[in-house]
């Protein structure tokens, strides 16, 4: 049995960059959305990434990676459209789906690794959610495999978030260091602020 499959969602437009391309901002020389494919292939788990239907660079920067590309045909529609399609082409025996998004450029391959054995150690299959060390709710967030049906039928810019809110008693949070969960880069000023603060 697979495990966990990781999906990536990398088919949205990226609307509050004005222009630019988030998953195209170099981390350490290095395109974000490659990054990210990268370290979650440092996992061994499957991974999926969504596009849209002309990928463009994006498309380029993952040449050479492992990585299974899904075409999103709607990707106006938001987070909602990458997870239907992500959830469609996940490998049918697997236990859990994590959903990475592209725009966390902390996040770790020891993060990843993480999460994914604390859901495959957990008998009851939660919905796994990291958190900042100090308990705020961020990404990734694993999903059991008996919810791919309600994940396939989440529509709008929300993505899975009414997937939890129905199924709360099974949420479990796993604090991740520092803030790695919860840097979410979405504006040209969101960059540069960490830019400065971090050096990278």
């Amino acid at each position: 049995m697979t495990d966990v499959t990781i999906l990536i969602p990398a088919a949205g437009f990226a609307r509050r960059m004005r222009g630019a391309d988030k998953l195209l901002e170099p981390v350490a020389g290095e395109p974000l959305l490659r990054r990210q494919a990268r370290l979650a292939l440092a996992t061994a788990a499957p991974v999926l990434v969504t596009l849209p239907p002309d990928p463009g660079p994006r498309g380029q920067v993952l040449d050479g990676l492992a990585v299974t590309r899904v075409t999103v045909a709607d990707p106006g529609e938001g987070m909602a459209a990458s997870i239907r399609a992500g959830v469609a082409a996940v490998p049918q025996d697997s236990a859990g789906l994590m959903i990475l998004l592209a725009d966390l450029p902390e996040i770790e391959t020891e993060d990843l690794a993480t999460l994914i054995a604390a859901f495959i150690a957990n008998p009851g299959r939660p919905i796994l959610r990291a958190t900042s060390t100090t308990g705020t709710p961020g990404h990734p967030v694993i999903f059991p495999a008996d919810l791919f049906a309600e994940l396939a039928l989440v529509t709008g810019d929300a993505g899975a978030r009414s997937v939890v809110a129905r199924h709360r008693a099974r949420l479990r949070d796993l604090a991740l260091p520092g803030d790695r969960a919860v840097t979410d880069l979405d504006t040209p000023e969101d960059w540069a602020a960490w830019r400065a603060r971090t050096g990278r």
